[in-house]
């Protein structure tokens, strides 16, 4: 059987790609998800400045994330979107008024490593206005991977030492337009369990909440 040019050069296509993926995997290369299992490993020291997009339901946003102001949170937010942690993350708490929260990641498996993989915490640099972003915590050094973005002025919060290190600088209108319906969780509402978030993961949140916003991406983006 003879091959038609076209034929020919998918199949020489493929197994270029075979044996790219081959000579990966032999030199030791992991892929994203294999990383994210080891949050021990993901201790990258992030840039001074850098910005990171997020591509979602609703459009796009950028934050941009200064070290200086909260050091460890930066570098720990830089390794979860470099590797790919907030990829399809639901936007699972947006409560009008006052703060849009996501970082439980729809893989129950990724959630197991990372709950208790915490960060100390920051000095509180920055006020928790309208625009900037902060990890959620349940007490001191707690912060994972929960991020929120301040819908107001919540300077209320950095007495809690709640430490923003970066800030919504395009985009903002498309944070303002994120479900919110649902509102605070359960028990205190009827949005989504975080228990049963992290441990159901997407499973639960697509059947039992299915007009949730989602994170379709998020990359650092280069030379920023």
């Amino acid at each position: 059987m003879r091959l038609t040019t076209k034929a020919l050069v998918t199949v020489l296509s493929l197994l270029c790609a075979v044996a790219l993926g081959l000579a990966w995997e032999q030199a030791g290369g992991q892929s994203s998800k294999e990383k994210l299992m080891n949050p021990a490993a993901l201790t990258e020291k992030a840039p001074d400045v850098y910005q990171a997009k997020f591509e979602t339901t609703k459009g796009t946003f950028v934050i941009e994330v200064t070290r200086a102001w909260a050091p460890n949170g930066a570098d720990r937010f830089y390794n979860l979107v470099k590797n790919g942690y907030y990829d399809n993350c639901a936007f699972f708490r947006v409560l009008s008024g006052f703060m849009a929260q996501f970082g439980i990641n729809g893989d129950p498996k990724v959630n197991a490593v990372w709950m208790r993989a915490s960060i100390k915490d920051d000095p509180v640099k920055q006020s928790n206005t309208r625009g900037y972003v902060t990890y959620a915590m349940g007490g001191p050094n707690t912060r994972t991977t929960q991020i929120f973005i301040n819908y107001a002025d919540n300077s209320r919060l950095n007495g809690g030492g709640f430490a923003p290190f970066g800030k919504v600088i395009d985009g903002m209108k498309v944070v303002d337009s994120l479900y919110s319906a649902y509102g605070e969780g359960a028990p205190d509402g009827i949005g989504p369990n975080q228990g049963r978030a992290y441990s159901e993961g997407y499973a639960y949140l697509e059947k039992s909440f299915p007009k949730l916003d989602y994170i379709n991406s998020a990359v650092i983006v280069p030379g920023k």
